[in-house]
């Protein structure tokens, strides 16, 4: 019964959030909510609320402060020389600025962290979309499927929790799926492809005008041309740039906590750049607005994660999906884990997945004499699918920074992200990492 409550909540929540009949956050709470109480969870229902909030507060914290910081860095001017440089390099040419978003998601993602990815790729490419008047969801779209790609490096969760829970070796588990990545990734440049062509021939070539940092402000509602400069800080570009690369490394090195180096690198670079009081306040109302949204939305997910978690519905959910495969499938279990991943890791945390599930399915697969490394790599393949999942916060952070709404960003990308998934797959069956 839990089980097909759980199927039949999520189901219910997916279809109001891609039908924009509600939005995400009063989605993640009420639909929950409201489950529990059917379900006879009632007088539970305010601690399980409770314990998804405080599990995700540390990631709500960091996203404020992150988005804070990286506004701050907008509003001085940081990223203007990068724009300025790709405006002339790209000549107002839409899928050079598509394929370019691709190839920078890709090389950032190297640090395997989601959240950075999202905060560099949108504050520096964000506002030359806006410029030019490009689709922010192509920009959300192939941000996240390179971050998906990217995200199955040893150091990302994932693979982690892969090596972890199996207790595997990276080069049992990740290694093999190297040649795999490379394909995928040739996909999301692909698929950048396919995209900036279809701008391209929505926009056409865009003719620049020379002053460069000019361009888009007749699109600026919220403060004319003047008001930009009287912002930015060109004298600090450099203590800019060189706080921001510390703060990267810091974040990559583990110096600190994820949170307390996004706290910190917002207090400096507000004192150090708008050291009067009034321009402190107009800074963090200005992104204010921005920093709420996608905080409330993450803690609206702790609050669906709760739930699920606390009725015990996920592992209602696992132990249904587990038992209705035949026992004539067996032999093809790294398929089906492959196939199955790409549902469980989108309606459950990967913790849930790879620390609750993916043992269970690993002692099936093992009657049939599948080894744990097979089953290891078969279980990443869904990452792909992964991040469009709305419980993943740094995906809030996303759509929030690219001011797009989650349902749109879900819809328009779904399709190429299961392409993804398909392409690993076949990759890696046809390579032999996991066999048919």
């Amino acid at each position: 019964m839990l089980a097909i409550l759980g199927f039949v909540m999520i189901a219910i929540f997916m279809y109001l959030i891609m039908s924009n009949r509600l939005s995400a956050l009063i989605a993640l709470i009420l639909i929950p909510l409201l489950t529990a109480i059917v379900s006879g969870f009632g007088g539970d229902v305010g601690k399980m609320m409770m314990d998804g909030i405080k599990s995700i507060a540390p990631t709500g914290v960091m996203l404020i402060f992150g988005i804070l910081y990286f506004g701050i860095m907008i509003d001085t001017g940081l990223f203007d020389p990068l724009v300025s440089k790709t405006l002339k390099v790209v000549k107002g040419d839409p899928l050079k600025i598509v394929i370019g978003t691709a190839l920078l998601a890709l090389f950032v993602s190297l640090d395997g962290d989601g959240t950075t990815t999202f905060m560099i790729v949108v504050a520096a490419l964000f506002p030359l979309y806006r410029q030019l008047g490009m689709n922010p969801l192509i920009l959300t779209c192939v941000s996240i499927m390179a971050s998906g790609v990217m995200n199955m490096l040893p150091w990302g969760g994932p693979t982690a929790r892969v090596l972890s829970a199996l207790h595997l070796d990276s080069s049992q588990v990740f290694v093999p799926l190297i040649p795999g990545m490379i394909v995928t990734a040739l996909w999301v440049i692909f698929v950048a492809y396919v995209l900036g062509k279809k701008e391209r021939k929505r926009l056409g070539h865009i003719k620049l005008p020379e002053n460069l940092d000019q361009v888009g402000h007749e699109r600026e509602t919220a403060a004319s041309a003047e008001a930009v400069s009287r912002i930015r800080r060109p004298k600090l570009l450099w203590f800019n740039m060189i706080l921001t690369v510390a703060l990267m490394i810091s974040l990559i090195t583990d110096l600190l906590p994820l949170t307390v180096l996004f706290v910190i690198g917002f207090a400096v670079a507000l004192l150090v750049n708008y050291p009067n009081m009034a321009d402190q306040k107009e800074r963090i109302s200005t992104h204010a607005g921005n920093a709420l949204s996608v905080a409330s939305m993450v803690f609206g997910a702790g609050i669906f994660t709760g739930i699920l978690t606390g009725t015990g519905m996920v592992n209602a959910m696992a132990d249904a999906l587990v038992h209705v495969i035949p026992q004539s499938w067996g032999p093809h279990f790294p398929v089906i884990t492959a196939i199955t991943s790409v549902p469980f890791t989108f309606f459950m945390s990967n913790d849930a997945y790879y620390f609750g599930i993916l043992p269970l399915l690993n002692e099936a697969a093992h009657v049939y004499g599948i080894s744990s490394i097979e089953m290891g790599r078969a279980s990443l393949i869904g990452q792909q699918v992964h991040l469009l999942s709305p419980l993943v916060p740094s995906t809030y952070l996303l759509v929030g920074m690219a001011g797009v709404n989650f349902g749109d960003h879900q819809k328009f990308t779904l399709k190429w992200a299961l392409g993804s998934m398909v392409v690993m797959l076949i990759t890696s069956l046809v390579i032999g990492v996991i066999s048919l």
